[in-house]
């Protein structure tokens, strides 16, 4: 595959490395798009609650409250929060009592499991170290 080069002559990105000019800054940007992932997913059980949601399209707190047991109560409505707000997990409250309220992936959302794919397989070519928490 070959790479496209800047409209002024300038050298082909690197392997590996988009061809953008977001890609070209001297110092963290939060428009970067690496940096918008790395935020998205941020935080422990962030990974793990989006896994769940790969795996059942559509959870309700109860049911990833169930598969993931030791998770708070707390963190997992802060990570649910996060996602939403991120728009990588949509929420929907049906009426009723008690009222239901069931999250999903978006589209967006669902576009993260090759990601999250990609960072497990980086990561299990690795070495393992006990010093790592």
């Amino acid at each position: 595959m070959a790479h496209r080069t800047e409209s002024g002559g300038g050298a082909p990105a690197a392997p590996g490395l988009p061809d953008d000019p977001r890609a070209r800054v001297a110092a963290p940007s939060p428009a970067c798009p690496v940096e918008i992932t790395l935020a998205a997913l941020r935080g422990r059980w962030t990974t793990l609650v989006i896994r769940e949601l790969l795996r059942h399209q559509r959870r309700t707190y109860s049911e990833l409250a169930a598969a993931l047991p030791q998770l708070s109560d707390k963190v997992l409505a802060d990570r649910l929060a996060q996602l939403v707000a991120a728009g990588v997990a949509a929420r929907t409250r049906f009426p009723g009592w008690p009222p239901t309220v069931v999250y999903e992936l978006t589209e967006h959302g669902r576009e993260l499991g090759p990601v999250l794919q990609a960072l497990w397989h980086w990561g299990a070519s690795r070495p393992q170290r006990d010093d790592i928490n």
